[in-house]
């Protein structure tokens, strides 16, 4: 039982009023009296929170920064009239800062037997699901002087996507493909494209493209135009150990190199590539595999929603395993991982050659601006000695970029910003080169 301001207001009435006639001890006793029989009365005639009944409805995932709508349907079946705060709770993570109390408190009156939609706007601020928590309501009386309170456990999850910030490079990536594929007069000739049409020769064309046969049958010269090879085998690689927990600014590395990853495999889609999904530490996080280019986008955000890092060490050599299993045949890997020395050099060095004979590889890093903010600092004392231990960090990632280089793999080390365009643009070259 809660009491409101109005008790208070009650007694001091009360007590002027009775003071006149009655002795002190008199009148305070009787509006004490009265005062409880009030209280009684008005808790007596509050509708009980017990027999309320609640739906859920709403929107069940949307995409991080976004605004979700959950709908919670009350029904009160008893004869009295509701009149109730009721809180729909959910986890500190879904309600952006400074919006708990005007989305998540109601107030409402509701007849009885009647019902009423109450909506409760989420605006996510990390991945993954998120459980509604419980509903709580305050049932008042009709005066205000007491209230029932109680809770339900009304069921409700709303699983927050990944944000595709890198969507806005789609339309720049795939003008870039249509040149690659024929649709214009860029077209290249490599160990992994294929023939695509005859069309006269101009100033400037290869002539060892020129078909002598065709030629022989036209009053111009004929030339063969080539276009890269479709239903080419991508697997995305996260690997989810400790390296990846690492933030960059507001977000941990495993955004940044999820957001690249949905870019490129929207890219390859377009592209007439099969892409499949591996996340793993020490076993594996997510997979997905088998998916139409139609399917691809959703299966993907999906999978990689609740994905978290691990602060485990990575295990190299499983992963390189699982990675044998998933692609049996000649692929491109793109594994997103660290540069950190010490991982590099001791786990993952002596398992890629058994990759890189079978597969085309590259390795996606995500660098962190701030060293770069760092090693041009100069102004003071502890700027250079923060200059010098970011050019430091510099010189390890470039030593162990190298290394990987040698042994032929494309590397990547771009910010958070730029790891997305310069893994497509990465991919695009491949393809364009016959390398795919």
């Amino acid at each position: 039982m809660a009491l409101t301001g109005r008790t208070a207001l009650i007694a001091a009435l009360g007590a002027l009023f009775v003071g006149f006639a009655l002795p002190s001890w008199l009148g305070i006793l009787t509006v004490q009296l009265a005062l409880l029989i009030a209280i009684l009365c008005d808790l007596a005639l509050a509708a009980p929170v017990r027999k309320l009944h609640f739906t859920r409805t709403g929107d069940t995932s949307v995409r991080l920064t976004g605004e979700a709508e959950t709908h919670l349907t009350v029904t009160n079946p008893d004869r009295r009239t509701l009149r109730a705060t009721i809180r729909d709770a959910w986890p500190p993570s879904s309600l952006a800062a400074g919006t708990d109390a005007p989305t998540s408190h109601h107030t409402v009156r509701i007849p009885g037997a009647e019902r009423r939609r109450l909506t409760t706007v989420l605006r996510p601020t990390r991945r993954g699901d998120h459980h509604a928590v419980r509903v709580t309501v305050r049932s008042h009386g009709p005066l205000g002087l007491a209230a029932r309170q109680g809770s339900h456990y009304v069921p409700g999850t709303v699983r927050v996507l990944p944000p595709f910030t890198s969507r806005k490079h789609l339309p720049a990536k795939l003008a870039r493909l249509r040149e690659l594929d024929g649709r214009t007069s860029i077209l290249t000739r490599g160990e992994g494209t294929e023939f695509d049409s005859l069309r006269d020769y101009t100033p400037g064309d290869d002539t060892r493209s020129i078909d002598w046969r065709a030629t022989a049958r036209r009053q111009a010269v004929a030339v063969r135009t080539w276009r890269p090879e479709r239903d080419r085998r991508i697997l995305l690689v996260l690997e989810t150990g400790r390296t990846s927990a690492g933030r960059v600014g507001d977000f941990p590395r495993l955004d940044a190199s999820m957001d690249a990853a949905l870019l490129l495999a929207a890219l390859a889609a377009r592209a007439g590539d099969r892409v499949d999904l591996l996340a793993y530490d020490r076993r594996v996080r997510a997979s997905v595999q088998g998916r139409t280019a139609r399917d691809l986008l959703p299966a993907l955000t999906n999978a990689l929603a609740p994905l978290e890092s691990e602060l485990i060490e990575a295990d190299a050599r499983g992963l390189a395993a699982t990675i044998h299993r998933s692609a049996p045949r000649r692929s491109l890997i793109i594994l997103f991982t660290g540069l950190d020395t010490a991982p590099v050099e001791e786990a993952l060095l002596p398992v890629l050659p058994g990759l890189t004979q079978r597969h085309e590889l590259i390795v996606a890093a995500v660098a962190d601006p701030r060293i770069e903010e760092m090693a041009a600092g100069r102004h003071t004392p502890e700027a250079v000695y923060g200059a010098a231990a970011a050019e430091q960090t510099r010189t390890a990632r470039r030593r162990t970029a190298d290394r990987l280089r040698h042994q032929g793999i494309t590397v990547i080390d771009s910010t958070p910003d730029h790891l997305a365009p310069d893994l497509a643009d990465a991919y695009l070259t491949l393809k364009s080169t016959g390398r795919l």
